[in-house]
């Protein structure tokens, strides 16, 4: 829900940005579905996200980073796993070396996955009326275990990253971006895939998980 700070309303995001694969425990059913782009006969992304509500399909993969896909699947519910390739798994960690995206719509270039996942959420406010809304994103980190790329070295790329960058903002919206890093603490009764387990920068004994600079 959108809340009030001042004079200026504020939407907070929760942006759990992965490309890990989690490990599903034994007996859980989960399911998704693979979405491919290469054709030039295929519906675009709003009917493909609406398609698999519809079906009742809760899972995504996409094989490439897909603005458009990340636009539509704002608020849909649907989980999104972006296969890993290098020089995804670059773009999404703030790594240099990852290929610039272009947004067709705007021209504006992107090189880290989460200036993309925030400003597609900008577009869609205003898309929707609200292009006054602030955005603080209110959770969003990286596992060091418990799946695919889910590793020490992937999260302090990504959480490092991020503390770095968020005072630049995104593309669409320079400036400072308020965020907050999931989580403190490895949190061992978390409920889920062992992922769940993993996403703290420090262990319940306070010693670092990996090391990591808050300045």
């Amino acid at each position: 829900m959108p809340g009030m700070r001042g004079s200026a309303p504020v939407l907070a995001l929760a942006l759990l940005v992965g490309v890990f694969i989690a490990q599903a425990p034994a007996g859980v059913q989960s399911i998704g579905v693979c979405y491919g782009i290469i054709g030039n006969n295929l519906p675009p992304p709003s009917d493909v996200v609406q398609f698999y509500r519809f079906l009742g399909i809760t899972n995504m993969r996409v094989y490439s980073v897909q603005l458009q896909a990340l636009d539509a699947l704002r608020g849909s519910g649907i989980s999104l796993s972006l296969g890993t390739t290098h020089n995804d798994l670059n773009y999404a960690t703030f790594q240099p070396g990852a290929t610039p995206v272009r947004d067709a719509g705007n021209g504006l270039i992107y090189t880290n996955l989460f200036d993309a996942m925030v400003d597609a959420l900008y577009a869609a406010l205003e898309r929707a009326g609200a292009p006054g809304v602030r955005v603080v994103v209110s959770e969003t980190g990286w596992p060091s275990a418990g799946g695919f790329a889910a590793t020490p070295e992937n999260a302090r790329a990504y959480n490092q990253g991020l503390i770095d960058h968020v005072a630049r903002g995104t593309p669409k919206r320079p400036g400072p971006i308020e965020a907050y890093v999931f989580a403190m603490f490895n949190e061992n009764m978390k409920p889920g895939d062992e992922t769940e387990r993993n996403f703290g920068l420090f262990y319940p004994n306070k010693l670092p998980v990996y090391p990591m600079r808050f300045a």
